[in-house]
């Protein structure tokens, strides 16, 4: 059914590109319809093919409207809208709520026969002020 839909979309977009080009321009730029010179009377004078083409066009942009809704709604039929009440199940790692770091979780989870990082040496204290360079 959308496939069948989709098709008569496409059809229903190139045949109104079509019709939009093939109109009258106020400028004169890419209107054919209705130039000047040749036989007038019958079908195609410009105040005929004017009404005919403005006609057409409408028809077609009715079509494209109830194509492109129907489209979209074909789209969404089978699925359900997101429950913003309840949360989602969290998808990354989750936060420890002990308390600790993760060096001391990481340390628990060693396996018995592994020995246990060892802790990271104190660091020496900062310089209070600007230090001279000694000579060697």
């Amino acid at each position: 059914m959308q496939t069948v839909l989709i098709v008569i979309h496409l059809m229903v977009v190139l045949a109104l590109i079509g019709v939009v080009l093939i109109q009258r321009s106020e400028g004169g730029g890419l209107g054919i319809g209705g130039g000047g010179g040749g036989s007038g009377g019958g079908f195609f004078t410009a105040r005929g093919s004017a009404n005919l083409l403005t006609r057409v066009t409408a028809i077609l942009a009715g079509i494209f409207f109830v194509t492109s809704i129907s489209l979209t709604i074909l789209a969404g039929w089978g699925r359900t809208p997101p429950d913003l009440l309840t949360p989602a199940a969290p998808s990354g790692p989750s936060v420890p709520q002990s308390g600790g770091t993760i060096l001391d979780q990481l340390r628990q989870q060693a396996p018995a026969g592994q020995a246990a990082p060892a802790p990271a040496p104190e660091a020496a204290p900062a310089p209070s002020g600007p230090q001279v360079p000694k000579s060697q």
